[in-house]
């Protein structure tokens, strides 16, 4: 179940509010210039869809959103904790960081979280199958896949490629929760 846990950030072990309902989820972050949202696959997916497939079947919104945007590539994630066992994938999206452009993710499996560091406010999003968050260009943030990472996301670029992070010093990420498997 999607979720948002909103933290002060002198108190990253206690959060001030819990929140499940999705309109809650979605008016939460709205007041903070976040988009959170759910797409329903127009095709039926079966196990081990080419990154293609997955794209197709979600090419409506995927377009709607790129013309009404302005974003010109997409890429596809699989991450799975059977690629790597011995080696968390992805590690190094547990620090701070943020982007030039947006940041545009829409999960067809699995699930993670971002964590939106806004003002004296950290943004903890669970996102599962269905979700897609859009997060204003320049934000703050760090994404956390969990201890055994599995999920398949699209991305959407302003770019042909996806962007690079640009890290943010001081380590806040460190202080907050981990999202638990």
């Amino acid at each position: 179940m999607s979720s948002l846990s909103v933290y002060h950030v002198s108190s990253p072990d206690l959060p001030n509010k819990v929140l499940t309902h999705f309109d809650d989820i979605t008016a939460t972050l709205a007041e903070q210039g976040v988009r959170f949202d759910r797409w329903q696959a127009t095709a039926k997916l079966q196990p081990g869809a080419s990154d293609e497939e997955l794209v197709a079947a979600y090419q409506g919104p995927i377009d709607q959103l790129m013309t009404a945007r302005g974003y010109l590539g997409v890429q596809v994630t699989s991450v799975s904790s059977e690629q790597s066992p011995h080696a968390e994938p992805h590690a190094g999206l547990f620090e701070e960081q943020h982007f030039d452009e947006d940041l545009v993710r829409f999960f067809v499996a699995g699930r993670g979280q971002f964590n939106l560091h806004i003002d004296d406010y950290v943004y903890a999003v669970l996102c599962e199958k269905n979700d897609l968050i859009l997060v204003p260009a320049g934000t703050r943030h760090w994404f956390d896949g969990g201890e055994r990472p599995h999920f398949v996301a699209i991305g959407l670029f302003s770019n042909a490629l996806e962007p690079r992070a640009r890290i943010t010093p001081g380590g806040i990420a460190g202080h907050f929760p981990r999202l638990e498997d």
